[in-house]
């Protein structure tokens, strides 16, 4: 099956997807900041510059989109039928980088916290933001031997 649109239509939409300040990222930056949180964006000395940094809460918020992160089980994740190959290349490649950035911040005692770009829709964005909030103020525990 070949592309409905020529290359350079195809070149010219893909080059309009953005990878920073997204929609999403900045409908959480807007609530965290209402909320009287402040942050770091893209910091580049932590690995996948996460979205947000809450040095303070030592968090990173990871707001991802579903398809471009292949969010199993999402409606929004749909796998092209053309290049298919390639797609699925380009996206098991961004998951498993992802994974190991998760972990590389794990292992340095951050906190990671992911929001798929579904969990923003109109529908069930309340309920993420909610969420957000308690797990950012709930008392932190420490346990001193």
């Amino acid at each position: 099956m070949a592309d409905v649109h020529n290359k350079e239509t195809r070149s010219y939409n893909m080059s309009r997807i953005k990878g920073k300040n997204t929609k999403p990222e900045m409908l959480v930056r807007r609530f965290l900041h209402a909320n009287g949180f402040r942050y770091r964006l893209h910091v580049k000395d932590l690995p996948g510059k996460p979205d947000i940094a809450l040095p303070k809460y030592k968090t990173v918020i990871f707001i991802q989109g579903c398809f471009w992160h292949g969010h199993d089980q999402c409606r929004y994740y749909v796998i092209p039928k053309t290049k298919t190959e390639w797609w699925l290349n380009k996206i098991n490649g961004n998951k498993t980088k992802d994974s190991s950035n998760i972990e590389s911040l794990k292992n340095a005692g951050w906190q990671v916290i992911e929001i798929w770009e579904c969990e923003l829709k109109p529908k069930q964005k309340s309920t993420t933001l909610t969420n957000l909030l308690a797990y950012l103020t709930q008392p932190v525990i420490v346990n001193i031997i």
